[in-house]
Formats: structure tokens, sequence, C-alpha cells
């Protein structure tokens, strides 16, 4: 290989060799100069020489490492590249916050999107349980305007831009994938979440102070909680589940679910009997222990108690939107119906077929 130097001393004049290659080409040809240090240094008016065919090396060559496995584009004619149009939303983000933009995006802060960032969070989440793609899509492009509205208000702080967004997230996912992308091995699913674990604790000791992690003991090292990282602002049922997802994690979980249905069942009648005091605050302790267990419970299933309690309430507004269309029809308003007859309509709302799965 030439060095860059030796390479710009190579005279580069109009011309042919014997065989009638221009002379640049003609140095490609004989293997001379390498390819790319040539495409480097050509003058505007260099003569073109990209279908120029250089002779094989005689040297053997290693077998290259087949290339990782990616995921295929979708083929539709005329269509712009995912990276293309990226960045067209997000000079488009830009445009909007620019003077002579947009004043409703102008006086946007972190403070005044937050709301707006988890509505569209679970607006994903139900267009994902409607089963509608189009729909779908669109709820998940409005999530990822947030990332981008967010990135770009960073970006006119001077503290970030979009670009340090991604390379942040696809340096995580290398580095939290050893076992793809380094040596160490994984068999299962439960291997990699272990593996996680380890490496977000490491990480987090460092985010933490690095000098000061650097310079501690390993076993001094090791004390940070497992449970450091969880939000606080997570709502109650969303950070009960993280609690007990991490504590089980490292094998601090029931080992069946019998366990826990006779703990569901204890905190049951340790609320009855709060209920029987007048103390309220043990009365809210014990419900709380009860909605703990009930998470847990939710958690050692295999299911996400947050999704799981808002079907239960989707299916609750449906029933219950059913028996105030019942009272309606019969010229009443359901705050006017009896008690046993409410009753009644409730039962017959659970046995609508349409209203049993939500």
């Amino acid at each position: 290989m030439w060095p860059q130097s030796c390479v710009q001393m190579i005279p580069f004049r109009q011309g042919a060799d014997s065989s009638g290659l221009p002379l640049c080409a003609a140095l490609v040809k004989s293997s001379r100069v390498p390819y790319s240090f040539l495409l480097l240094n050509l003058g505007p008016n260099s003569p073109p020489f990209h279908n120029v065919k250089r002779k094989p090396s005689r040297k053997k060559t290693a077998k290259k490492r087949p290339a990782p496995h990616l995921p295929k584009r979708m083929h539709r004619p005329g269509r712009r590249s995912a990276g293309s149009l990226f960045e067209a939303l997000v000079a488009l983000q830009a445009r909007l916050r620019a003077p002579n933009g947009c004043p409703w995006d102008r006086e946007q802060t972190h403070q005044t999107l937050r709301s707006y960032l988890i509505e569209e969070a679970y607006e994903v989440l139900e267009a994902l349980e409607s089963g509608d793609d189009k729909k779908f899509q669109d709820e998940l492009g409005d999530l990822l305007l947030q990332v981008v509205f967010h990135a770009e208000l960073a970006r006119e702080g001077g503290r970030f831009d979009i670009s340090d967004v991604i390379e942040a997230i696809r340096s995580k996912l290398v580095r939290r994938h050893p076992h793809v992308f380094g040596k160490v091995h994984a068999r299962t699913s439960a291997d990699v979440l272990k593996n996680w674990e380890q490496l977000k604790a490491e990480e987090r000791r460092e985010e933490a102070s690095p000098s000061q992690s650097r310079a501690q003991s390993p076993a001094k090292a090791s004390s940070a909680s497992l449970l450091e990282g969880i939000p606080k602002t997570l709502p109650a049922v969303l950070e009960a589940y993280q609690l007990t997802r991490r504590a089980a994690r490292i094998g601090f979980d029931w080992e069946d679910f019998a366990g826990l249905a006779a703990k569901l069942g204890e905190e049951t009648a340790e609320l009855r009997e709060a209920a029987d005091s007048a103390d309220a605050r043990r009365q809210e302790e014990e419900a709380g222990d009860l909605l703990f267990v009930a998470v847990n419970v939710a958690r050692h299933l295999g299911v996400d108690p947050e999704i799981a309690l808002k079907r239960a309430n989707r299916k609750f507004a449906a029933r219950f939107r059913a028996m105030e269309e019942a009272a309606a029809r019969s010229g009443r308003a359901l705050a006017d119906v009896p008690r046993a007859e409410m009753e009644a309509l409730w039962d017959a709302a659970k046995r609508r077929p349409d209203l049993t799965r939500r």
C-alpha cells in the first residue's frame, strides 16, 4: 500500500500507455498504485477509469466473514431511503422552530411537551392493540416526531442533537450485546437478561463517578443497587412491575404461582382487617400491599400489568356504556335505574360476546 504523500507525487497528465489506456488508468491496471488513493488525488480534468480492471493479486487473501443479516427494506418503486426521509423530517422540524416558522412549535419546551410524549406512547399501544396497521404506522410517526422535537430543542441549546441520540443508542446496543458482537456466550434469553443487568450496573457506576468507580475495590464497586435507574416518575403500576422484574432476574422471586396465590390471599385478609378499623393510614398501606402483589402476580404469569389493566379499563367502559344505552332505550338515565336493575343490566352486558374482550 502506497502512502498518501507518495501518490501525490505521481504526475497525472493526459496521455496513454502502449495499450491505449490513460496513464493514470495504466497505473491502476498494473497494480502499482492503490485505486482508492488515485481516486482521492485525481484532479477535476483527470480521465475516468472506473471501469479499469486491476490484475489479480498473487497474495492469498483471507476469506471474508459473512456480512451480518440485515432486514430488507420493503421495495416500493420511487420510494426514498429511510435515511433521507429521516433527514428531511429533522430538517422540517428545525424549519418549524426557525424564525417565521410555526408559532406553536416555537413556543414549546421540554416541559410543555411532556404530556404529549406520554399521550403519544399510549396511542401507539392502542393502535397496536387495534390491529390496524395504517393507524399503527401513523401513531409510530407521531411518537418519532416527539423524539425529533426534543432533540431539536436540545440542539438549539447546544447540548446534543439527533445524531448524538442515534449514536448513543447504537453504541448501547453493541455494548449490551457482547454475545453477538463480542466473546460472551449466552445460550438462553435468561442468560442475556442476566448479562444485561450486570452491564447496566457497571454503566450506572461509571455514570455516577467514573474516577471514583475506577479507584474503588471490586467489592465496593459492586455495591450499587440493582434497582438504580428505575425512574421514580413512572406510574405506580409500571414502577412496581420494574422493581419486581429487576429482583426476579437475580433469583429473588416466587418459585411457583401457588406461593403468590397464597400471598395474595394473605394480603386480602389483612386488607379486610384494616377495612374494619378506623385507621385510614393502615387501610392505604394494606391496599397498596395488595396492589403490589397483584402486579407481581401478573409479572410472574408473563403479563404486563399496565396493559392488562388498560384492557380491563376498556372492558369496564364498554360494558358501562352498554348499561347507559339500555337504560336510555327505556326512557331513563342510568342514574335513575334502581340498583338491583343496574346489576341486571351489568350481567346482560357481561354476556354480550362483543364486550367480553376489548
